[in-house]
């Protein structure tokens, strides 16, 4: 399961500073290498696209470690299947696939006065709402990680709450302003986490 590890993101911090980023193999690779055992007892390890802690035994040699992990990735589950649909009609070059659509009478009247036909303007409204959805995916997934990694790393700072109620309103000015004297490598991995998570794009 190394490819696993190798692809999987995190960040691991000692107190408020940071020790290693990248993927989880290096990132236990050279925590195993840097620190001795009472500081590895002390380190957080964060999933860079969750911002949610990650539970790593890291007792016993480099090699050891990396087999846990390996057979703790190996329950998930894979995210790699692909699941074609039967193209019984339609045009097979084209990925068209034909279904059933109900709609009410004023509905067809509206897409058949359309430019290119119901079935053209049909495609268009759902690519729109695909884009749209799919960014404000985005913004509550940045906004959800940010909130796990200053909750665990930052909850006691100054002007915690302040700047949680401007991450969730999306005010970016404000949000920078409240956590500008915080830690500085707690508050790089903020902005990080946070680089989708406000409308105005990202930071």
């Amino acid at each position: 399961m190394r490819n696993e590890l190798m692809r999987f993101s995190c960040t691991a911090f000692l107190g408020v500073g940071v020790v290693a980023s990248g993927s989880l193999q290096h990132v236990v690779t050279t925590v195993k290498d840097a620190l001795d055992d009472r500081d590895l007892t002390q380190l957080l390890i964060f999933d860079d696209t969750t911002g949610k802690q990650i539970d790593v035994d890291l007792r016993g040699k480099t090699d050891d470690v990396l087999k846990r992990l390996g057979e703790q990735f190996g329950d998930l589950p894979s995210t790699e299947v692909n699941h074609q649909p039967t193209r019984r009609v339609g045009r097979p070059k084209l990925g068209v696939v034909s279904g059933e659509v109900t709609l009410l009478p004023r509905h067809w009247e509206w897409l058949k006065s359309q430019s290119g036909g119901a079935s053209v303007t049909l495609r268009k409204l759902v690519d729109e709402a695909r884009r749209a959805g799919g960014k404000q995916s985005k913004i509550r997934e940045s906004q959800e990680a940010t909130y796990h990694f200053m909750t665990a790393m930052a909850g006691n700072f100054h002007q915690y709450e302040e700047a949680l109620r401007a991450l969730y309103a999306g005010d970016l000015d404000r949000f920078y302003h409240f956590i500008d004297d915080w830690a500085p490598d707690i508050r790089n991995h903020i902005k990080r986490l946070a680089a989708n998570a406000f409308p105005e794009g990202n930071l």
